[in-house]
């Protein structure tokens, strides 16, 4: 059986790709370029297995890969597959759904906790010889605040969401959310509520839905005018789930206080992309989902979910057919 894995380069710095050579014949791609169907589909070639991380597989692609069968997607968001080109071909899609829970709600409430208490700013102020110069014992060159007593307001409330919830309940912050489903289950310290009164009552806003064609550019000119001045917007789930010329002027303005973000829309990030410029603005490089123990278990569900479908008990399907 001949196995593709078309972009392996992210996850694996350090993991073995041993346990996928024992499944099948193993052709292994760092990197395909993600707007060629024309290579993605040479790579393919024979091949029944597909697994992708970041490489979209397009209607294109899946109705002319001949033999094509199941896709493994090595992630949880799932917009990288065409998944009704997936029905209509018979192929079977999998993904990883919680491998970055607790990782990714870790990295919220750092990037949430630089923000507030500018660990960063001042250690390079240090180094550079600024602490030397104060007639002082102390000096701050940016506003810091506490957490208590802050309302969280979560946009979905998934997995890494109800992770954050609970941080944000550790830090004696008032929680809300709001899930375009209601939910039945949630601790009666997180209130649901609405989207605009989310909007208009939390001071820190934390983006944890999927990125849809309902929920791209779901943060908007008309969505940040109904935040605070303070509020403080993150986003660890997906760049295009914010409109960034939109925010860029409300930042720039000081209709927001501060945006804290590990995704943008087009990654790499592109050199006219408005938030570089933009104040108050933090930017880290899609890096939530990298440590070491997460990308490991990333590895390692993705091999269990293959070796599942193998058996005739697939696991986290997104779409199957026999």
């Amino acid at each position: 059986m001949k196995i593709v894995l078309l972009d392996g380069y992210a996850l694996n710095h350090d993991l073995d790709w041993q346990q996928l050579d024992q499944l099948g014949e193993l052709d292994h791609y760092d990197r395909t370029a993600v707007n060629n169907n024309e290579e993605i589909l040479q790579r393919i070639g024979q091949a029944e297995i597909v697994l992708t991380h970041k490489t979209p597989l397009n209607d294109r692609v899946i109705s002319q890969a001949p033999r094509l069968r199941y896709i493994g997607i090595m992630g949880t968001g799932y917009d990288v597959v065409d998944i009704q080109s997936a029905d209509r071909n018979h192929v079977a899609v999998t993904n990883v759904p919680t491998y970055a829970t607790d990782a990714v709600a870790q990295f919220t409430f750092a990037l949430l906790l630089e923000v507030a208490s500018q660990v960063g700013l001042h250690n390079r102020l240090v180094h550079e010889d600024k602490w030397l110069c104060v007639p002082n014992f102390t000096f701050w060159e940016r506003p810091l605040f506490e957490l208590q007593g802050k309302t969280l307001g979560l946009i979905g409330y998934g997995h890494i969401a109800k992770k954050v919830a609970e941080l944000g309940h550790a830090f004696a912050m008032k929680v809300i959310f709001y899930n375009h489903r209601p939910k039945k289950d949630h601790p009666s310290w997180a209130g649901q509520v609405d989207l605009d009164e989310l909007l208009t009552r939390s001071d820190v806003i934390s983006l944890h839905t999927i990125q849809t064609p309902d929920t791209v550019n779901l943060i908007d000119r008309s969505s940040l005018k109904k935040m605070k001045k303070s509020a403080i917007l993150l986003n660890t789930a997906r760049g295009k789930l914010v409109n960034e010329t939109d925010l860029a002027k409300a930042l720039n303005r000081g209709d927001i206080y501060a945006f804290a973000t590990d995704v943008v829309g087009t990654e790499p990030i592109s050199a006219d992309n408005p938030l570089l410029k933009a104040k108050n603005c933090y930017i880290t490089p899609h890096i939530a989902w990298a440590p070491f123990e997460t990308r490991k278990r990333l590895l390692d569900i993705t091999v269990s979910n293959l070796t599942n479908y193998l058996a005739g008990k697939p696991s986290n399907l997104v779409h199957f057919y026999k």
